[in-house]
């Protein structure tokens, strides 16, 4: 099973994202409501992939990506953001993001872009 790690600062979208994933055979084995703690719980569990919110306090998803992408250069990391501007995606990608999901998702596009990263065997 693929393993997981769900960054979003809304309890309710955390969960959400979580059912859905555990749903379609991949396990969530961590979360985080922030930057910050994205990095923390990536050094300790390194999942197989990290899905990301843009705007959260503390650090915000980008500065995330530059840290994890340190830790880890293969680290796989989908954007889940209502921040949909052309210009933050380019960031997003160019920060180190694989993929980028806009939010209100549809299940399908979530899951799509979670399997091109980590494509279930």
């Amino acid at each position: 099973m693929k393993k997981v790690l769900v960054v979003e600062d809304a309890p309710f979208i955390r969960e959400m994202i979580k059912d859905i994933l555990e749903s379609h055979d991949y396990q969530v084995v961590g979360e985080a409501s922030n930057g910050i703690e994205a990095i923390e719980k990536y050094e300790s569990l390194r999942p197989d992939v990290v899905l990301m919110d843009i705007l959260m306090p503390g650090m915000d998803g980008l500065s995330a990506i530059t840290k994890i992408k340190e830790i880890d250069p293969n680290a796989k990391i989908i954007i889940v953001s209502a921040l949909v501007k052309d210009t933050l995606r380019k960031e997003a990608l160019r920060a180190g993001a694989a993929e980028f999901v806009a939010k209100p998702f549809q299940v399908e596009k979530l899951l799509e872009a979670v399997k091109s990263v980590a494509p279930i065997n």
